[in-house]
C-alpha cells in the first residue's frame, strides 16, 4: 500500500512539473516572437512626386535612426511613375500630387491614399527679369506663348524663356490645372526633376518655371499673382489656389511595417517638424478641403 502511495505521489509531482512547464513555454515564445519581428529586416521604397520627396527623405533618416531594422528608398521619377509603381506592385509606396482617380491609366479603386501634407506651388523666375507680381491673364499668356518678352510685363528687355516639367509631373498637373486654368501650354524644354528646375531658372537669364515652396529658396524670384503671394494664410483659406495635398499610395491597406511608416509622417514631430520647416502645410491646419473634383469646402 505503501509503495502505491508513493508511485502515486511521484506521478503527481511529474505531472504538475510538466503542466508548469508547458505554461512557461507560450510565454517565452511570445517574448521570442515580439522580439524577432522587432529586429525583422523591413525594405520599403517609396517613388513618385519630387515636390514630396525631400519631406519622405527627412522622415526617412529619423525613422531609420529609430528603427535600425528598416531600410527605406526614396526615389523622384514624377507622381505618374509613383502611381503607376505602386499600382502594379513594384514599389511599396507610390508618392503623388495629384489624386490618383485624375492620373489616366491607373485604376485608383487598387490603391489606398494616405494624405500627409498639404504643398503649394509658385511660379519662379530667374531674379533678373525684373518682374516680381503678374495677373493670372498674363501668366497664362506667357506660358500660352503670347507674350514673349519681359518688357510687355514692365520688366527687362529680355526674351522669356518657358522651363516646363514633364507630362508626367504631379507638380504639372498641379499647376496648369489651377495656375493656367488647364490652358494648353506652348512647347519648350522639359525637365523631371524640381531640384533640376531650380538650378535652371536661377542660372538661365529670363527664364520662368514652377516649383514647390519646398524647393523655393534666394538663389530665385517667387511671383506673385493679382498681388497675392504664396503665404500660408492664403494657402489655408484656398486664397492661393495653386495647392494639393501630398498623397502616398499603397496598393491595398498597408501592413503593420509600412503603416508603422507612414503614421510616423503624420506624428507630431514630423508635421511640426520637417513639414513646417521644408515648406509644406500640415493637413491639419487647413482651412478649406479639396475634393477631386476640385470643389472646395470649409473645414469646421
Amino acid at each position: 500500500m505503501k509503495k502505491i502511495t508513493n508511485i502515486l505521489l511521484l506521478t503527481t509531482i511529474l505531472v504538475a512539473g510538466c503542466a508548469g512547464s508547458g505554461t512557461d513555454k507560450p510565454d517565452s515564445s511570445a517574448d521570442a516572437s515580439s522580439q524577432m519581428g522587432k529586429n525583422e529586416a523591413v525594405e520599403i521604397t517609396a517613388v513618385g512626386s519630387t515636390a514630396l520627396q525631400p519631406l519622405v527623405d527627412a522622415a526617412r533618416e529619423s525613422f531609420e535612426t529609430e528603427n535600425t531594422n528598416y531600410t527605406i528608398s526614396v526615389q523622384g521619377g514624377g507622381s505618374g511613375t509613383g502611381l503607376s509603381q505602386v499600382e502594379s506592385g513594384a514599389v511599396t509606396i507610390g508618392n503623388s500630387d495629384v489624386f490618383a482617380e485624375e492620373k489616366e491609366g491607373v485604376d485608383a479603386g487598387n490603391l489606398v491614399d494616405h494624405k500627409v501634407a498639404v504643398v503649394a506651388m509658385a511660379p519662379v523666375v530667374n531674379k533678373e527679369v525684373g518682374v516680381t507680381d503678374i495677373t493670372k491673364e498674363e501668366l497664362i499668356d506667357i506660358f500660352t506663348g503670347e507674350t514673349t518678352n519681359w518688357k510687355e510685363l514692365g520688366g527687362q528687355d529680355q526674351e522669356i524663356a518657358v522651363i516646363n516639367r514633364a507630362s508626367g509631373s504631379g507638380t504639372r498637373a498641379t499647376f496648369e490645372k489651377w495656375g493656367l486654368d488647364s490652358a494648353k501650354t506652348l512647347q519648350s524644354q522639359e525637365q523631371d526633376s524640381s531640384g533640376t528646375v531650380k538650378k535652371m531658372v536661377a542660372e538661365t537669364p529670363g527664364s520662368i518655371s514652377y516649383l514647390a515652396l519646398s524647393y523655393i529658396d534666394d538663389s530665385l524670384q517667387t511671383l506673385s499673382i493679382d498681388g497675392i503671394a504664396p503665404s500660408k494664410e492664403a494657402i489655408q483659406t484656398n486664397e492661393w489656389s495653386i495647392w494639393s495635398y501630398e498623397h502616398m499610395y499603397t496598393k491595398g491597406e498597408p501592413d503593420a511595417q509600412v503603416k508603422a511608416f507612414l503614421d510616423y509622417i503624420l506624428s507630431e514631430d514630423i508635421q511640426n517638424g520637417p513639414v513646417k520647416e521644408l515648406g509644406y502645410l500640415p493637413i491639419t491646419e487647413m482651412k478649406v478641403e479639396r475634393s477631386v473634383e476640385g470643389e472646395v469646402t470649409e473645414i469646421k
